[in-house]
């Protein structure tokens, strides 16, 4: 009759030589069995311990960003913001996504992936990314429960790079706080200069559409002249175009436009 007692099979175990191949196998076995599980359970337990720590790190370099826009350290001074909050914007709704967690979220993932993201037509990509993401970040600053700040992470083809910026705008969700570029590679010298002080200095107080909702914003020649233009710089037009074209895409229907007016008028699902 077999024995099924395990006490027994473990003394029958440790009663072999150590030259026995099978004590070797067995116990080998076992640390490596009993190893995996205490590595499973403490990562499951240190799991939310770890989030926090995620959601506490994007936090900090999320402020450390906002803080360090031309002028925001003015504008959070001014607008008394004291929370901050991180969303993603699901396109297809217009809407908050709940079912997807912001801090491990990372949109340039799904920028190229065909089930994260939709093929876009030439005629109405006029950023020339390609393809969408289904889903985008989005940060809100709130000073006293009231809406003091919305910053959007936006990209485009430039004269020969994608260009990622920060858009910052003030609580009426028409006025620009701040332009950040702060990835590119175009022309050094001359198109690379999207990143100046000086130049995104002129964007604060800019507006991004009209009475009609129309999209306005724009880079021109030369002088500005009107709250929807912004001075171009010379030698880098196709650089400051790239940076007028990502911005009419990421504020129209096809990016945050929907989700921006549904902000307006106060009934997103949060």
């Amino acid at each position: 009759m077999v024995e099924l007692n395990p006490i027994m099979w473990w003394r029958r175990l440790l009663s072999l030589p150590n030259e026995s191949r099978t004590k070797t196998f067995a116990v080998a076995f076992l640390v490596a069995f009993f190893s995996a599980i205490a590595v499973s359970v403490t990562a499951v337990a240190l799991r939310p311990i770890q989030q926090a720590n995620l959601e506490r790190q994007r936090t900090a370099q999320m402020e450390a960003m906002i803080s360090a826009l031309p002028g925001m350290a003015d504008i959070l001074r001014e607008a008394g913001a004291d929370t901050m909050e991180s969303f993603l914007v699901d396109f297809a709704t217009a809407n908050t996504a709940t079912n997807v967690n912001p801090a491990s979220y990372n949109f340039r993932d799904a920028m190229t992936d065909p089930a994260s993201s939709i093929s876009l037509s030439r005629d109405v990509d006029t950023a020339g990314i390609g393809r969408r993401p289904n889903l985008m970040p989005v940060y809100m600053l709130r000073s006293k429960g009231e809406l003091a700040l919305v910053v959007l992470p936006v990209y485009g083809t430039g004269y020969q790079s994608t260009i990622h910026a920060y858009l910052a705008l003030k609580g009426d969700l028409n006025t620009v706080a701040a332009l950040q570029v702060y990835e590119q590679g175009e022309t050094p010298g001359l198109g690379s200069r999207i990143t100046d002080a000086a130049w995104q200095a002129l964007w604060p107080g800019r507006k991004i559409a009209d009475d009609d909702g129309v999209i306005r914003i724009s880079v021109v020649r030369g002088s500005a002249t009107t709250v929807f233009e912004v001075d171009g710089i010379t030698g880098a037009t196709r650089s400051t175009t790239g940076v007028a074209n990502l911005l009419h895409f990421w504020l129209g229907d096809l990016g945050y436009g929907p989700f921006l007016t549904r902000l307006k008028r106060g009934d997103l699902e949060t």
